[in-house]
Formats: C-alpha cells, sequence, structure tokens
C-alpha cells in the first residue's frame, strides 16, 4: 500500500486552514490532479459529508467518492473508495508562528488487478502529492493576500 507524506507551512490561521480545507470540494483549487470535486449530499460540511472527485492520474480520468471521516480542530480525514483503490488523505495542522503546518499523508490501497500496478505508480504518485503541496500553498497564500485568513 503506497503512502505519501508531505509538509508544508500556510501563512493563515490553524482554524482558517481547517475551514477551508474541510470542504473537499475546495480540493479543484489545491489538488493538482482534481479536475472536479462536488458534494453529494446536503447541508452544512460535517462528518459524514461526502463528494464526487474526478481526478486524472497519468492521463486517464478516475471518480473516488470521499467521505470526511474526522474533523477536529488540528485533524481532518477523507476516505475515498472506488472499484480499483481505496484512498485515505490524513491532513494534520500545528500553529507555527503566525501560521499553520500542515502534513498531508495520502495512502493508497489497490484493489483486483490494479494491485500489479502499484509497484509502478509510485513514481507518478510522488510527482503528484509534490505539485499538489505547491499548489496548496500558493492557494493558501493567495487566499492570505484576498482576506480569506489573516494570521
Amino acid at each position: 500500500m503506497p503512502e505519501l507524506v508531505r509538509s508544508t507551512t500556510a501563512q493563515m490561521k490553524m482554524t482558517d486552514v481547517v475551514d477551508y480545507l474541510v470542504d473537499f470540494s475546495n480540493a479543484e483549487q489545491w489538488d493538482a490532479g482534481t479536475v472536479s470535486c462536488t458534494r453529494v449530499d446536503g447541508g452544512p460540511v460535517r462528518v459524514g459529508a461526502r463528494w464526487r472527485n474526478i481526478s486524472e492520474f497519468r492521463g486517464r480520468a478516475t471518480e473516488i467518492e470521499y467521505t470526511l471521516v474526522r474533523w477536529e480542530p488540528q485533524r481532518v480525514t477523507f476516505e475515498g473508495r472506488n472499484k480499483t483503490v481505496s484512498t485515505v488523505d490524513d491532513l494534520t495542522f500545528e500553529s507555527e508562528g503566525s501560521g499553520t503546518r500542515i502534513r498531508y499523508r495520502a495512502r493508497f490501497d489497490f484493489h483486483g488487478v490494479a494491485k500489479l500496478a502499484a509497484p509502478f505508480v509510485r513514481g507518478s504518485l510522488n510527482a503528484l502529492a509534490d505539485d499538489t503541496m505547491a499548489q496548496l500553498t500558493k492557494v493558501l497564500d493567495e487566499q492570505r493576500s484576498v482576506g480569506g485568513g489573516q494570521p
């Protein structure tokens, strides 16, 4: 099961970072692989909320339904699943000066024939994780500069 860990620092208050990232539809802005991400249920974002995420990976579109399974002041966890993969995206947060340290851990469990491809996609997953962290940092900095989350 491939696992990727990355971290970055955003110059925003931790509560603002968590409020932004807990709404997984925002993945369209910060996740380098996400093409679209739409909420499939209604009401306020809460544990149990679900999103339909379409990502592009290695030139192919992949649809995964994600569920918010943990929402704590310093940790947010999403689980995703389709017929070929189960994923866990776990984000932890820590105040750092006037900003927030974000640690992002993604785990992938491939199913069926896709298990055979797991060793061959690790490099692509690493590149995607690097791109996502760069994009996340950029987006959070832009959010801060337009007034969405002053430290």
